[in-house]
Protein backbone atom coordinates (compact mmCIF):
# COMPACT_ATOMS: atom_id res chain seq x y z
CA UNK A 1 0.00 0.00 0.00
CA UNK A 2 1.26 3.52 -0.79
CA UNK A 3 0.05 6.83 0.62
CA UNK A 4 -0.01 9.80 -1.74
CA UNK A 5 -0.16 13.33 -0.43
CA UNK A 6 -2.80 15.47 -2.08
CA UNK A 7 -0.25 18.26 -2.49
CA UNK A 8 1.96 15.90 -4.54
CA UNK A 9 -0.86 15.30 -7.02
CA UNK A 10 -1.75 19.01 -7.17
CA UNK A 11 1.88 20.01 -7.71
CA UNK A 12 2.36 17.31 -10.36
CA UNK A 13 -0.72 18.44 -12.29
CA UNK A 14 0.43 22.07 -12.14
CA UNK A 15 3.98 21.28 -13.23
CA UNK A 16 2.86 18.91 -16.00
CA UNK A 17 0.48 21.45 -17.54
CA UNK A 18 3.09 24.18 -17.41
CA UNK A 19 5.57 21.78 -19.01
CA UNK A 20 3.39 20.75 -21.94
CA UNK A 21 2.39 24.35 -22.64
CA UNK A 22 6.01 25.11 -23.61
CA UNK A 23 7.49 21.79 -24.74
CA UNK A 24 6.10 19.69 -27.56
CA UNK A 25 6.36 15.94 -27.08
CA UNK A 26 9.76 15.22 -28.58
CA UNK A 27 8.48 12.36 -30.75
CA UNK A 28 5.89 14.66 -32.31
CA UNK A 29 8.21 17.55 -33.09
CA UNK A 30 10.80 15.18 -34.56
CA UNK A 31 8.07 13.68 -36.77
CA UNK A 32 7.19 17.19 -37.97
CA UNK A 33 10.88 17.70 -38.69
CA UNK A 34 10.92 14.61 -40.91
CA UNK A 35 7.79 15.86 -42.66
CA UNK A 36 9.56 19.17 -43.35
CA UNK A 37 12.55 17.34 -44.85
CA UNK A 38 10.46 15.51 -47.43
CA UNK A 39 7.88 18.23 -48.15
CA UNK A 40 7.78 19.42 -51.79
CA UNK A 41 5.01 22.00 -51.54
CA UNK A 42 6.59 25.45 -50.94
CA UNK A 43 3.60 26.77 -48.98
CA UNK A 44 3.38 23.67 -46.77
CA UNK A 45 7.15 23.58 -46.25
CA UNK A 46 7.12 27.20 -45.09
CA UNK A 47 4.25 26.44 -42.68
CA UNK A 48 6.11 23.44 -41.27
CA UNK A 49 9.23 25.57 -40.81
CA UNK A 50 7.21 28.14 -38.86
CA UNK A 51 5.78 25.42 -36.62
CA UNK A 52 9.25 24.04 -35.92
CA UNK A 53 10.74 27.48 -35.29
CA UNK A 54 7.85 28.31 -32.99
CA UNK A 55 8.40 25.12 -31.02
CA UNK A 56 12.04 25.96 -30.38
CA UNK A 57 11.25 29.59 -29.51
CA UNK A 58 8.57 28.51 -27.05
CA UNK A 59 10.95 26.09 -25.35
CA UNK A 60 13.67 28.71 -25.11
CA UNK A 61 11.32 31.47 -23.94
CA UNK A 62 9.26 29.17 -21.70
CA UNK A 63 6.01 30.42 -23.23
CA UNK A 64 3.03 28.59 -24.77
CA UNK A 65 3.40 27.04 -28.22
CA UNK A 66 -0.17 28.16 -29.00
CA UNK A 67 -2.44 30.92 -27.76
CA UNK A 68 -5.16 28.29 -27.27
CA UNK A 69 -3.62 26.59 -24.26
CA UNK A 70 -6.42 24.07 -24.31
CA UNK A 71 -8.97 22.46 -22.06
CA UNK A 72 -7.44 19.95 -19.70
CA UNK A 73 -8.22 16.27 -20.22
CA UNK A 74 -7.05 13.82 -17.55
CA UNK A 75 -7.01 10.02 -17.63
CA UNK A 76 -6.38 8.74 -14.09
CA UNK A 77 -5.69 5.08 -13.25
CA UNK A 78 -5.86 4.65 -9.47
CA UNK A 79 -4.34 1.58 -7.90
CA UNK A 80 -6.77 -0.09 -5.48
CA UNK A 81 -4.09 -0.22 -2.79
CA UNK A 82 -3.49 3.55 -2.87
CA UNK A 83 -4.39 5.68 0.14
CA UNK A 84 -4.63 9.47 0.11
CA UNK A 85 -3.58 12.02 2.70
CA UNK A 86 -5.67 15.18 2.70
CA UNK A 87 -9.34 16.09 2.64
CA UNK A 88 -9.88 17.03 -1.02
CA UNK A 89 -11.66 14.82 -3.53
CA UNK A 90 -9.78 13.59 -6.61
CA UNK A 91 -11.67 16.08 -8.78
CA UNK A 92 -10.85 18.93 -6.40
CA UNK A 93 -7.16 18.03 -6.39
CA UNK A 94 -6.96 17.92 -10.18
CA UNK A 95 -8.82 21.20 -10.61
CA UNK A 96 -6.60 22.89 -8.03
CA UNK A 97 -3.59 21.80 -10.08
CA UNK A 98 -5.21 23.19 -13.22
CA UNK A 99 -6.03 26.46 -11.46
CA UNK A 100 -2.46 26.93 -10.28
CA UNK A 101 -1.01 26.05 -13.68
CA UNK A 102 -3.14 28.47 -15.68
CA UNK A 103 -2.75 31.39 -13.27
CA UNK A 104 1.02 31.03 -12.79
CA UNK A 105 2.32 34.63 -13.02
CA UNK A 106 5.64 33.45 -14.49
CA UNK A 107 3.94 31.75 -17.45
CA UNK A 108 0.31 32.76 -17.59
CA UNK A 109 -1.81 30.44 -19.74
CA UNK A 110 -5.01 31.45 -21.47
CA UNK A 111 -8.20 30.38 -19.71
CA UNK A 112 -10.68 29.08 -22.27
CA UNK A 113 -13.36 27.22 -20.29
CA UNK A 114 -16.81 28.85 -20.18
CA UNK A 115 -19.83 28.11 -18.01
CA UNK A 116 -22.66 27.58 -18.70
CA UNK A 117 -21.78 26.02 -22.06
CA UNK A 118 -24.60 27.89 -23.79
CA UNK A 119 -26.23 31.27 -23.29
CA UNK A 120 -24.03 33.65 -21.30
CA UNK A 121 -20.92 31.41 -21.53
CA UNK A 122 -18.88 33.21 -18.88
CA UNK A 123 -15.18 32.40 -18.74
CA UNK A 124 -14.39 30.54 -15.53
CA UNK A 125 -11.15 32.54 -15.30
CA UNK A 126 -8.77 29.71 -14.39
CA UNK A 127 -9.49 27.07 -17.06
CA UNK A 128 -11.32 24.79 -14.65
CA UNK A 129 -12.98 22.39 -14.62
CA UNK A 130 -10.90 19.67 -16.23
CA UNK A 131 -12.42 16.78 -18.16
CA UNK A 132 -11.62 13.80 -15.93
CA UNK A 133 -11.79 10.07 -16.65
CA UNK A 134 -10.94 7.62 -13.86
CA UNK A 135 -10.38 3.87 -13.59
CA UNK A 136 -9.68 1.67 -10.57
CA UNK A 137 -6.87 -0.74 -11.37
CA UNK A 138 -4.73 -3.18 -9.44
CA UNK A 139 -1.57 -1.97 -7.72
CA UNK A 140 -0.37 0.80 -5.44
CA UNK A 141 0.35 3.61 -7.90
CA UNK A 142 -1.57 6.38 -9.62
CA UNK A 143 -0.91 6.72 -13.35
CA UNK A 144 -1.90 10.01 -14.95
CA UNK A 145 -2.13 11.00 -18.61
CA UNK A 146 -2.76 14.71 -19.20
CA UNK A 147 -3.57 16.59 -22.36
CA UNK A 148 -4.25 20.24 -23.13
CA UNK A 149 -6.68 19.98 -26.05
CA UNK A 150 -7.22 23.00 -28.28
CA UNK A 151 -10.67 23.97 -29.50
CA UNK A 152 -9.77 24.02 -33.19
CA UNK A 153 -8.96 20.32 -33.30
CA UNK A 154 -11.59 19.31 -30.75
CA UNK A 155 -14.30 20.93 -32.87
CA UNK A 156 -13.47 18.53 -35.71
CA UNK A 157 -14.30 15.39 -33.71
CA UNK A 158 -16.53 13.01 -35.68
CA UNK A 159 -18.65 9.99 -34.81
CA UNK A 160 -20.71 7.47 -36.71
CA UNK A 161 -22.17 4.02 -36.32
CA UNK A 162 -21.40 1.94 -39.40
CA UNK A 163 -22.97 -1.28 -40.45
CA UNK A 164 -20.69 -4.19 -39.50
CA UNK A 165 -19.97 -4.86 -43.18
CA UNK A 166 -19.10 -1.22 -43.99
CA UNK A 167 -15.56 -0.06 -44.69
CA UNK A 168 -13.83 1.84 -41.88
CA UNK A 169 -11.25 3.14 -44.33
CA UNK A 170 -13.83 4.54 -46.74
CA UNK A 171 -15.63 6.45 -43.98
CA UNK A 172 -12.39 8.00 -42.69
CA UNK A 173 -11.23 9.00 -46.17
CA UNK A 174 -14.63 10.56 -46.92
CA UNK A 175 -14.67 12.39 -43.57
CA UNK A 176 -11.16 13.86 -43.42
CA UNK A 177 -11.65 16.31 -46.36
CA UNK A 178 -14.87 17.62 -44.78
CA UNK A 179 -12.95 18.66 -41.65
CA UNK A 180 -11.16 21.49 -43.42
CA UNK A 181 -7.93 22.83 -41.94
CA UNK A 182 -9.26 24.26 -38.70
CA UNK A 183 -7.63 21.42 -36.79
CA UNK A 184 -4.21 22.74 -37.88
CA UNK A 185 -2.61 19.82 -39.69
CA UNK A 186 -0.16 18.19 -39.58
CA UNK A 187 -1.30 16.35 -36.50
CA UNK A 188 -2.18 12.96 -35.11
CA UNK A 189 -5.43 11.16 -35.83
CA UNK A 190 -7.04 9.19 -33.00
CA UNK A 191 -9.59 6.48 -33.85
CA UNK A 192 -11.83 4.66 -31.43
CA UNK A 193 -13.47 1.52 -32.81
CA UNK A 194 -16.20 -0.43 -31.03
CA UNK A 195 -17.86 -0.30 -27.64
CA UNK A 196 -20.79 2.12 -27.61
CA UNK A 197 -21.13 5.71 -28.76
CA UNK A 198 -19.51 7.20 -25.65
CA UNK A 199 -16.90 4.43 -25.41
CA UNK A 200 -15.74 4.93 -28.99
CA UNK A 201 -15.26 8.65 -28.42
CA UNK A 202 -13.32 7.97 -25.22
CA UNK A 203 -11.11 5.46 -27.03
CA UNK A 204 -10.34 7.98 -29.77
CA UNK A 205 -9.33 10.63 -27.21
CA UNK A 206 -7.20 8.18 -25.25
CA UNK A 207 -5.53 6.96 -28.45
CA UNK A 208 -4.09 10.45 -28.92
CA UNK A 209 -2.01 9.95 -25.77
CA UNK A 210 0.13 7.36 -27.53
CA UNK A 211 3.62 8.00 -28.84
CA UNK A 212 4.36 8.74 -32.50
CA UNK A 213 5.79 5.51 -33.88
CA UNK A 214 4.38 5.12 -37.39
CA UNK A 215 7.84 5.24 -39.00
CA UNK A 216 9.01 2.39 -36.76
CA UNK A 217 5.92 0.46 -37.79
CA UNK A 218 6.65 1.08 -41.46
CA UNK A 219 10.19 -0.25 -41.00
CA UNK A 220 9.27 -3.41 -39.08
CA UNK A 221 5.97 -4.09 -40.84
CA UNK A 222 2.55 -4.76 -39.34
CA UNK A 223 1.97 -7.75 -37.06
CA UNK A 224 -1.77 -7.34 -36.41
CA UNK A 225 -4.92 -6.15 -38.23
CA UNK A 226 -4.89 -2.91 -36.23
CA UNK A 227 -1.32 -2.16 -37.33
CA UNK A 228 -2.27 -2.93 -40.92
CA UNK A 229 -5.18 -0.50 -40.59
CA UNK A 230 -2.92 2.21 -39.14
CA UNK A 231 -0.53 1.93 -42.07
CA UNK A 232 -3.29 1.91 -44.67
CA UNK A 233 -4.93 5.00 -43.20
CA UNK A 234 -1.62 6.83 -42.76
CA UNK A 235 -0.73 6.39 -46.41
CA UNK A 236 -4.19 7.06 -47.84
CA UNK A 237 -4.91 10.13 -45.68
CA UNK A 238 -1.62 11.72 -46.68
CA UNK A 239 -2.34 10.86 -50.31
CA UNK A 240 -5.37 13.16 -50.12
CA UNK A 241 -2.90 16.02 -50.54
CA UNK A 242 -4.43 18.24 -47.82
CA UNK A 243 -1.03 19.04 -46.34
CA UNK A 244 0.14 21.40 -43.61
CA UNK A 245 -2.50 24.02 -42.75
CA UNK A 246 -4.62 22.64 -45.61
CA UNK A 247 -2.40 24.35 -48.18
CA UNK A 248 -1.71 21.22 -50.21
CA UNK A 249 1.26 18.97 -49.58
CA UNK A 250 2.60 15.58 -48.62
CA UNK A 251 1.93 15.37 -44.88
CA UNK A 252 -1.50 15.78 -43.32
CA UNK A 253 -0.99 13.36 -40.42
CA UNK A 254 2.26 12.27 -38.79
CA UNK A 255 0.59 9.23 -37.21
CA UNK A 256 -2.70 7.37 -36.90
CA UNK A 257 -3.45 5.90 -33.47
CA UNK A 258 -6.19 3.32 -32.88
CA UNK A 259 -7.82 1.80 -29.81
CA UNK A 260 -10.59 -0.78 -30.07
CA UNK A 261 -13.16 -2.47 -27.82
CA UNK A 262 -15.69 -5.28 -28.29
CA UNK A 263 -19.09 -4.10 -29.45
CA UNK A 264 -22.64 -5.30 -30.13
CA UNK A 265 -23.02 -7.69 -33.06
CA UNK A 266 -25.33 -5.24 -34.85
CA UNK A 267 -23.05 -2.22 -34.48
CA UNK A 268 -19.73 -0.77 -35.57
CA UNK A 269 -19.23 2.50 -33.64
CA UNK A 270 -16.40 4.63 -35.00
CA UNK A 271 -15.02 7.86 -33.53
CA UNK A 272 -12.38 10.15 -35.00
CA UNK A 273 -10.60 12.93 -33.08
CA UNK A 274 -7.57 14.83 -34.43
CA UNK A 275 -4.72 16.43 -32.52
CA UNK A 276 -3.35 19.66 -33.96
CA UNK A 277 0.12 21.03 -34.61
CA UNK A 278 0.15 22.13 -30.95
CA UNK A 279 -0.07 18.53 -29.74
CA UNK A 280 0.35 18.60 -25.95
CA UNK A 281 0.23 15.56 -23.66
CA UNK A 282 2.30 13.82 -21.00
CA UNK A 283 2.15 10.79 -18.71
CA UNK A 284 3.56 10.30 -15.20
CA UNK A 285 3.19 8.01 -12.19
CA UNK A 286 2.88 8.78 -8.48
CA UNK A 287 3.88 6.15 -5.93
CA UNK A 288 3.97 8.11 -2.69
CA UNK A 289 7.61 9.20 -2.97
CA UNK A 290 6.78 12.80 -3.93
CA UNK A 291 5.59 14.86 -6.89
CA UNK A 292 6.50 13.98 -10.47
CA UNK A 293 9.51 15.60 -12.12
CA UNK A 294 9.73 16.66 -15.74
CA UNK A 295 12.95 17.12 -17.68
CA UNK A 296 12.95 19.56 -20.62
CA UNK A 297 14.34 18.26 -23.92
CA UNK A 298 17.81 19.32 -24.92
CA UNK A 299 18.09 22.00 -27.62
CA UNK A 300 20.02 19.44 -29.69
CA UNK A 301 16.93 17.19 -29.74
CA UNK A 302 14.98 19.67 -31.87
CA UNK A 303 15.08 19.51 -35.67
CA UNK A 304 17.65 21.90 -37.06
CA UNK A 305 15.20 24.06 -39.01
CA UNK A 306 15.43 27.84 -39.07
CA UNK A 307 12.52 29.83 -40.48
CA UNK A 308 13.02 33.13 -42.23
CA UNK A 309 10.70 35.16 -44.48
CA UNK A 310 10.67 34.25 -48.13
CA UNK A 311 12.72 36.59 -50.34
CA UNK A 312 9.61 36.79 -52.53
CA UNK A 313 7.42 38.06 -49.68
CA UNK A 314 5.58 41.32 -50.38
CA UNK A 315 5.96 44.06 -47.77
CA UNK A 316 2.61 45.68 -46.94
CA UNK A 317 1.96 48.93 -45.09
CA UNK A 318 -1.41 48.42 -43.40
CA UNK A 319 -1.70 52.14 -42.61
CA UNK A 320 -1.79 53.11 -46.28
CA UNK A 321 -3.32 50.02 -47.89
CA UNK A 322 -5.52 50.56 -50.94
CA UNK A 323 -8.10 48.37 -52.70
CA UNK A 324 -5.86 48.46 -55.77
CA UNK A 325 -3.03 46.80 -53.84
CA UNK A 326 -5.35 44.15 -52.44
CA UNK A 327 -6.65 43.36 -55.92
CA UNK A 328 -3.15 42.46 -57.12
CA UNK A 329 -2.64 39.69 -54.56
CA UNK A 330 -3.13 36.06 -55.58
CA UNK A 331 -3.67 32.87 -53.53
CA UNK A 332 -0.33 31.64 -52.21
CA UNK A 333 1.34 35.07 -52.19
CA UNK A 334 3.38 35.59 -49.03
CA UNK A 335 3.08 38.95 -47.31
CA UNK A 336 4.86 40.74 -44.47
CA UNK A 337 2.41 43.05 -42.74
CA UNK A 338 3.46 46.22 -40.93
CA UNK A 339 1.24 48.83 -39.33
CA UNK A 340 -1.96 48.79 -37.32
CA UNK A 341 -4.71 46.16 -37.34
CA UNK A 342 -7.71 45.43 -35.15
CA UNK A 343 -8.55 42.10 -33.53
CA UNK A 344 -11.84 40.37 -32.83
CA UNK A 345 -13.35 36.92 -32.45
CA UNK A 346 -16.82 35.40 -32.06
CA UNK A 347 -17.98 37.34 -29.00
CA UNK A 348 -16.78 40.70 -30.33
CA UNK A 349 -18.48 40.13 -33.69
CA UNK A 350 -21.73 39.23 -31.97
CA UNK A 351 -21.65 42.43 -29.93
CA UNK A 352 -20.92 44.50 -33.02
CA UNK A 353 -23.91 42.90 -34.74
CA UNK A 354 -26.15 43.67 -31.76
CA UNK A 355 -25.06 47.33 -31.75
CA UNK A 356 -25.80 47.70 -35.47
CA UNK A 357 -29.19 46.04 -35.11
CA UNK A 358 -30.09 48.54 -32.38
CA UNK A 359 -28.87 51.47 -34.46
CA UNK A 360 -26.14 52.24 -31.94
CA UNK A 361 -22.62 53.39 -32.82
CA UNK A 362 -19.51 51.28 -32.38
CA UNK A 363 -17.40 51.98 -29.28
CA UNK A 364 -15.29 55.12 -29.48
CA UNK A 365 -12.10 54.58 -31.44
CA UNK A 366 -13.32 51.45 -33.23
CA UNK A 367 -13.31 52.04 -36.99
CA UNK A 368 -12.98 49.14 -39.41
CA UNK A 369 -13.06 51.17 -42.63
CA UNK A 370 -10.21 50.19 -44.96
CA UNK A 371 -8.57 48.15 -42.20
CA UNK A 372 -7.70 44.53 -41.44
CA UNK A 373 -9.01 42.42 -38.59
CA UNK A 374 -7.05 39.60 -37.00
CA UNK A 375 -9.05 36.71 -35.56
CA UNK A 376 -7.05 36.12 -32.38
CA UNK A 377 -7.46 35.64 -28.64
CA UNK A 378 -3.96 36.26 -27.28
CA UNK A 379 -2.37 34.96 -24.12
CA UNK A 380 -1.86 37.65 -21.49
CA UNK A 381 1.67 39.12 -21.52
CA UNK A 382 4.21 38.41 -18.80
CA UNK A 383 7.29 40.41 -17.90
CA UNK A 384 8.16 42.92 -20.61
CA UNK A 385 6.10 41.23 -23.34
CA UNK A 386 3.85 43.41 -25.48
CA UNK A 387 1.44 40.51 -25.80
CA UNK A 388 1.63 36.79 -25.15
CA UNK A 389 1.46 34.11 -27.87
CA UNK A 390 -1.04 35.34 -30.44
CA UNK A 391 -1.76 32.81 -33.16
CA UNK A 392 -4.86 32.83 -35.36
CA UNK A 393 -8.17 31.20 -34.55
CA UNK A 394 -10.41 29.29 -36.98
CA UNK A 395 -11.92 31.81 -39.37
CA UNK A 396 -15.05 29.88 -40.37
CA UNK A 397 -16.66 30.78 -37.04
CA UNK A 398 -16.77 34.38 -38.30
CA UNK A 399 -18.24 33.51 -41.71
CA UNK A 400 -21.79 34.58 -40.78
CA UNK A 401 -20.50 38.04 -39.82
CA UNK A 402 -18.33 38.56 -42.90
CA UNK A 403 -20.80 40.46 -45.07
CA UNK A 404 -21.61 42.78 -42.18
CA UNK A 405 -17.93 43.52 -41.58
CA UNK A 406 -17.04 44.02 -45.26
CA UNK A 407 -20.22 45.71 -46.40
CA UNK A 408 -21.55 47.70 -43.46
CA UNK A 409 -18.28 48.53 -41.75
CA UNK A 410 -15.86 48.79 -44.69
CA UNK A 411 -13.32 46.18 -43.61
CA UNK A 412 -10.87 45.42 -46.42
CA UNK A 413 -9.32 42.18 -45.18
CA UNK A 414 -9.28 39.45 -42.56
CA UNK A 415 -6.55 37.31 -41.03
CA UNK A 416 -7.19 33.92 -39.46
CA UNK A 417 -6.45 30.27 -39.99
CA UNK A 418 -7.98 27.55 -42.18
CA UNK A 419 -10.43 27.86 -45.03
CA UNK A 420 -13.49 30.10 -45.46
CA UNK A 421 -16.92 28.74 -46.29
CA UNK A 422 -18.99 29.56 -49.39
CA UNK A 423 -20.89 32.37 -47.63
CA UNK A 424 -17.69 34.19 -46.68
CA UNK A 425 -16.01 33.63 -50.05
CA UNK A 426 -19.05 35.06 -51.86
CA UNK A 427 -18.86 38.15 -49.67
CA UNK A 428 -15.10 38.52 -50.16
CA UNK A 429 -15.57 38.41 -53.92
CA UNK A 430 -18.51 40.84 -53.84
CA UNK A 431 -16.62 43.43 -51.81
CA UNK A 432 -13.23 42.82 -53.48
CA UNK A 433 -11.69 42.10 -50.10
CA UNK A 434 -9.10 39.50 -49.12
CA UNK A 435 -8.57 36.76 -46.55
CA UNK A 436 -5.08 36.04 -45.26
CA UNK A 437 -3.84 33.23 -43.01
CA UNK A 438 -1.20 33.06 -40.33
CA UNK A 439 0.14 29.64 -39.38
CA UNK A 440 -1.83 27.85 -36.70
CA UNK A 441 0.69 26.37 -34.30
CA UNK A 442 3.12 29.29 -34.61
CA UNK A 443 1.59 31.59 -31.99
CA UNK A 444 4.77 32.56 -30.16
CA UNK A 445 6.57 33.23 -33.44
CA UNK A 446 3.71 35.47 -34.62
CA UNK A 447 3.73 37.39 -31.34
CA UNK A 448 7.32 38.46 -31.99
CA UNK A 449 6.01 40.67 -34.81
CA UNK A 450 3.66 42.62 -32.49
CA UNK A 451 5.29 45.89 -31.40
CA UNK A 452 2.36 47.57 -29.60
CA UNK A 453 -1.00 46.41 -28.28
CA UNK A 454 -3.91 48.11 -26.56
CA UNK A 455 -7.53 47.24 -25.80
CA UNK A 456 -10.01 49.39 -27.75
CA UNK A 457 -13.36 47.93 -26.71
CA UNK A 458 -15.23 45.16 -24.89
CA UNK A 459 -12.56 44.78 -22.23
CA UNK A 460 -14.88 42.55 -20.20
CA UNK A 461 -14.50 39.86 -22.89
CA UNK A 462 -10.90 39.28 -21.85
CA UNK A 463 -8.91 37.66 -24.63
CA UNK A 464 -11.91 38.19 -26.97
CA UNK A 465 -11.83 41.98 -26.56
CA UNK A 466 -11.11 44.21 -29.54
CA UNK A 467 -7.41 45.10 -29.49
CA UNK A 468 -5.35 47.30 -31.75
CA UNK A 469 -2.06 45.67 -32.67
CA UNK A 470 0.84 47.44 -34.29
CA UNK A 471 2.93 44.86 -36.14
CA UNK A 472 6.18 44.74 -38.04
CA UNK A 473 6.77 42.13 -40.75
CA UNK A 474 4.04 39.77 -39.56
CA UNK A 475 4.16 36.74 -41.90
CA UNK A 476 0.89 35.77 -43.62
CA UNK A 477 -0.23 34.09 -46.83
CA UNK A 478 -3.06 35.02 -49.19
CA UNK A 479 -5.72 32.33 -48.82
CA UNK A 480 -8.69 33.90 -50.65
CA UNK A 481 -8.07 36.69 -53.13
CA UNK A 482 -10.41 39.47 -54.21
CA UNK A 483 -11.79 37.25 -56.99
CA UNK A 484 -12.84 34.58 -54.50
CA UNK A 485 -10.13 32.08 -55.45
CA UNK A 486 -9.07 29.94 -52.47
CA UNK A 487 -5.77 28.14 -51.92
CA UNK A 488 -7.58 25.73 -49.61
CA UNK A 489 -9.42 24.45 -52.67
CA UNK A 490 -6.68 24.62 -55.30
CA UNK A 491 -3.75 23.50 -53.10
CA UNK A 492 -5.04 20.10 -51.94
CA UNK A 493 -6.48 19.38 -55.41
CA UNK A 494 -3.07 19.99 -57.00
CA UNK A 495 -1.16 17.83 -54.55
CA UNK A 496 -3.72 15.03 -54.59
CA UNK A 497 -3.19 14.74 -58.33
CA UNK A 498 0.60 14.91 -58.02
CA UNK A 499 0.76 12.21 -55.35
CA UNK A 500 -1.52 10.02 -57.45
CA UNK A 501 0.68 10.45 -60.53
CA UNK A 502 3.81 9.50 -58.61
CA UNK A 503 2.12 6.45 -57.16
CA UNK A 504 1.28 7.23 -53.53
CA UNK A 505 3.25 8.40 -50.54
CA UNK A 506 5.84 5.65 -50.78
CA UNK A 507 6.77 6.91 -54.24
CA UNK A 508 7.97 10.24 -52.84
Amino acid sequence: MSRIRQEDLIQSIQDALQFISCYHPLDFIQAVGKAWEKEKSPAAKDALAQILANSRLSAEGHRPVCQDTGMVVAFIDIGMEVRWSGNLSLEEMINEGVRRAYTDPDNTLRASMVSPPWGQRRNTGDNTPAIIHTRMVSGNQVKIALAAKGGGSENKAKFTVLNPSDSLVDWVLETIPTMGAGWCPPGILGLGIGGSAEKAMLLAKEALMGSVDIQDLIEKGPSSPVEELRLELYEKINALGIGAQGLGGLTTVVDVKILEYPTHAASLPLALIPNCAATRHIEFTLDGSGPAEFTPPSPTDYPDVAWRPSPDAISVDLDSITPEQVARWKPGDRLLLSGKMLTGRDAAHKRIQELLEKGQPLPQGVDFHNRFIYYVGPVAPVGDEIVGPAGPTTATRMDKFTDMMLGDLGLVGMIGKAERGPEAITSIKKHKAVYLIAVGGAAYLVSQAIRKARVLAFEDLGMEAIHEFEVEDMPVLVAVDSNGESIHQSGPAKWRIRISEIGGMRGL
